[in-house]
């Protein structure tokens, strides 16, 4: 049997292609062309393309690539693109700048993964199969959260990491930046989150009290400069970086810096050294609020992105219900109990951030809890995105049985250590619906995400096993929608050199054989 045509092996699928005889050659003679506001995608190309393959791709004003935004295109929306590949000349184009920059990743996937790997040496020629390709994207909202606070990860791995985003076309890298066991984003008013918030002295010791690590001090906090470094370099390649900086729970290390925004002053807090659901939590006196107002202003000056994710769940509050100036704080706002003084918190919070263009994004434990104005990731259960949506909340999907990395992803126990919980292996994640499925009345479904949460990943190799392949499948559904397994595994089982190119430490999962195909040149209906 012959090997599948390059643009049948694309991940994730084209919406259409049409495969043409014939191939396009590229060499150091081949320049680009491209329109003003086609300028970044010709230099991502470059970018991209000129380390691996050796060739300039020299700009030209008769170049035979040719890359070009026609605000006329609106079918395409704003990240689908039109490319057409010839013997003679290559057209790509977009309605805006993010959908060229889709489909320079498209070019790089219709090239030999060989042209992916910096190696040498390096042949003088390059073919692209001739093509037509239109493509655009089911979900807005097609992202991977890295929780960086449980382990710090530089910024050398989480730029890594976008660059394999980009290419599997996905939009969002969410930043889990601050959490009980590290505080990892500098606020010059509060110097002490990352000083003293930012490291952590012990092994971190499991909910039945075993420890899991070997004892070591861990620790790391950005800088600034990093952080906008960061989103600099994923905006030129079509990548938002939303942040997260969690509340009223998960803040044990900003009380371990500054106690008195605890509902006990008094009391001195470490940077927790344990998994699981800690039960200190922020104050609700007014000092509380001038904290969340610098943090937040802090947030909005180094990350441009829309939303803002202020955490949300997993919230005891057992220690309101103990304070006096809590229970105070909760009659004066007419509460009926200190425990709505949660959606009392999350909503003040939120006020600021819509007052200023942004959007505010939470974890949702039940669907009912997040304040109005709230973009709901609903992890729990999927009913809870169907309740989310009939309140008016826009949701991003996030089932935890479909798209938590951090579980395993077989049964073998062989492996390094993950994440208790179900198996969520590479079906799993392929066969997520992406869509709840009950009615709505007012919400939006917005896409999905994966997340990884790092318990047990302290290095960039691990996250690295735990994201590859199974994020491939992610991106496969959240692009194109439902694709049969065997179509999908096909393609990746193509893909994969493309990942072995590029050094990715993936998880070796094996692919099912095929036992049927879909037609050529379409996308499988749902």
């Amino acid at each position: 049997m012959s090997s599948p045509r390059r643009e049948q092996t694309l991940l994730p699928r084209p919406t259409r292609y049409a495969p043409r005889s014939g191939h396009f050659t590229l060499d150091a003679a081949t320049t680009v062309r491209a329109t003003p506001e086609a300028r970044g995608a010709a230099d991502l190309l470059r970018t991209l393309l000129g380390p691996t393959t050796g060739l300039p791709l020299a700009p030209s004003p008769d170049g035979a690539v040719t890359l070009a935004v026609d605000a006329g295109l609106h079918g395409l929306g704003e990240e689908g693109y039109g490319l057409t590949v010839s013997p003679h000349s290559v057209l790509l184009r977009a309605a805006t700048p993010t959908g060229l920059l889709r489909g320079v990743q498209t070019l790089r996937q219709l090239l030999p993964p060989e042209a992916l790997a910096r190696a040498t040496p390096r042949p003088e020629r390059w073919e692209l199969p001739c093509t037509e390709i239109t493509d655009l994207p089911r979900h807005e909202w097609r992202g991977l959260m890295i929780d960086v606070a449980r382990h710090f990860h530089d910024i050398a791995t989480l730029r890594r990491q976008v660059d394999l985003l980009a290419l599997h076309k996905l939009n969002v890298l969410h930043l889990h930046l601050t959490d009980d066991q590290g505080w990892r984003m500098p606020v010059p008013a509060y110097p002490r989150l990352t000083s003293v918030g930012g490291h952590r002295a012990e092994s971190m010791i499991g909910p039945d009290g075993s420890t899991r690590f070997d004892g070591r001090p861990h620790g790391g906090a950005y800088t600034r400069a990093e952080l906008t470094g960061l989103v600099a370099y994923a905006a030129r390649r079509g990548v938002t970086v939303m942040p997260e900086i969690g509340m009223p729970g998960h803040v044990r290390a900003a009380l371990a810096a500054y106690p008195h925004l605890g509902n006990r002053p008094d009391r001195a807090l470490d940077v927790w050294t344990r998994w699981g659901v800690c039960d200190t939590i922020l104050g609700v006196h007014d000092e509380v609020l001038d904290f969340y107002r610098a943090v937040l202003a802090e947030v909005m000056d180094v990350f441009p992105s829309p939303y803002v994710h202020l955490g949300g769940d997993e919230c005891p509050t057992t220690e309101w219900e103990r304070s006096p100036a809590a229970r105070a704080r909760a009659a004066a706002e007419g509460l009926p109990t200190p425990a709505a003084l949660h959606g009392w918190l999350l909503g003040r919070a939120a006020t600021y951030l819509l007052e200023r263009g942004r959007r505010p994004v939470g974890w949702a434990e039940n669907g009912t809890r997040l304040p109005p104005g709230f973009t709901v990731m609903s992890w729990r259960e999927p009913g809870h995105a169907a309740a989310a949506l009939r309140r008016g909340h826009d949701v991003v999907l996030t089932h935890h049985r479909t798209t938590y990395l951090d579980y395993a992803q077989d049964a073998a126990s062989d492996g390094p250590f993950v994440q208790p919980g179900p198996v969520v292996d590479l079906r799993a994640v392929h066969g997520g619906d992406p869509q709840p499925r009950t009615g709505t009345s007012g919400g939006r479904v917005l896409g999905t995400q994966a997340q990884i949460w790092t318990e047990f990943v302290p290095t960039a190799a691990h996250l690295d096993r735990l994201a590859y392949p199974r994020l491939c499948a992610l991106a496969d559904r959240a692009w194109s929608g439902p694709t049969s397994w065997p179509d999908f595994t096909d393609r990746l089982g193509a893909h994969t050199p493309r990942l072995d190119a590029l050094g990715v430490r993936r998880h070796p999962t094996p692919l099912a054989p095929r036992t049927d195909a879909a037609p050529a040149g379409t996308a499988p209906s749902a």
